[in-house]
């Protein structure tokens, strides 16, 4: 990992009276055929956006709201640069690149871990919500110590990763159960004065999207709802594990609410600093980065 300036990976707008943050936890190159249908990869090849081993470069952000009191994570993605969990993750996905960390990127705005109130995680899949533990000493520490930990109900009980003791689910964010801080979402549920969990099923059962609305301004941090820009002008496009059924009504939901509105929007594999919102077009919406 190359020494980075915040600015290379931390990016912060005021919305409203909130102030939303933006860290880039790192990049991965993901095999296109393996994650996107066929006429999707094709659109993504023909943009130039692969390399030599048709990969694309995938961003991982994690997103902060700070807003009255709160001080609120969206989807703590890894755990630190150089820890064991980093090692093993890297030869899951060749080429994994770090930025200097989601705790450096929240250093840097003046956040301590122990600050956090609220952990959002909006579905159960290891690269958003491992790093709500850190390597400390061997052993697996609960990092954000003071947070509530949310996630929605459907994506915990009933979850064999449960069972898995070698899994992140089991060892991470058990470990934060285990403190008696995670809390279990049904539907749609207000975290805090103007800041929800949306219930968005479709990548997972339990997937949701986070709406803050502060001031009259709206932003919305989508997670997994899509995974590329060209998701949005082609519903019906998904990767080969999601129930596409549900997912193409939450995405119809949550269209039909923020499509045509100026809201600010955030997707997590999106190219850093992935601001953007969406379009309306004579043939449904468009992506356009802000």
């Amino acid at each position: 990992m190359a020494e980075q300036s915040p600015v290379a990976y931390v990016s912060s707008r005021r919305i409203g009276d909130a102030t939303v943050t933006v860290i880039n936890d790192g990049i991965i190159p993901i095999p296109v055929a393996s994650v996107f249908p066929p006429p999707e990869a094709a659109l993504i090849r023909a943009g130039g956006e692969v390399d030599a081993n048709d990969r694309l470069n995938s961003g991982q952000m994690v997103i902060h709201i700070g807003i009255g009191d709160a001080s609120i994570l969206i989807d703590p993605a890894y755990d630190d640069p150089g820890s064991a969990w980093n090692d093993h993750f890297a030869t899951i996905w060749p080429g994994l690149t770090r930025t200097p960390g989601m705790e450096a990127g929240l250093a840097s705005i003046g956040v301590r871990p122990e600050a956090i109130t609220h952990i959002l995680i909006t579905h159960a899949h290891d690269d958003h919500f491992a790093g709500v533990v850190a390597e400390r000493g061997g052993r697996n520490a609960v990092r954000f110590p003071n947070a509530r930990h949310l996630i929605g109900r459907a994506d915990w009980e009933g979850n064999p990763r449960r069972d898995m003791p070698e899994r992140d689910l089991s060892a991470r964010l058990g470990a934060v159960a285990k403190r008696g801080l995670l809390d279990l979402v049904d539907g749609d549920q207000e975290v805090v004065p103007g800041v929800a969990m949306i219930h968005a099923p479709g990548e997972t059962p339990g997937h949701s999207i986070i709406r803050l609305d502060s001031a009259g301004a709206r932003f919305y941090a989508l997670g997994d709802l899509f995974h590329h820009p060209s998701e949005i002008g082609h519903l019906n496009w998904a990767s080969p594990w999601v129930d596409l059924p549900t997912m193409r009504a939450s995405r119809d939901r949550f269209l039909a609410e923020a499509g045509p509105t100026d809201a600010t929007i955030v997707f997590t594999h999106e190219h850093f600093p992935a601001w953007g919102h969406i379009v309306a077009t004579d043939r449904g919406y468009r992506w356009e980065r802000t």
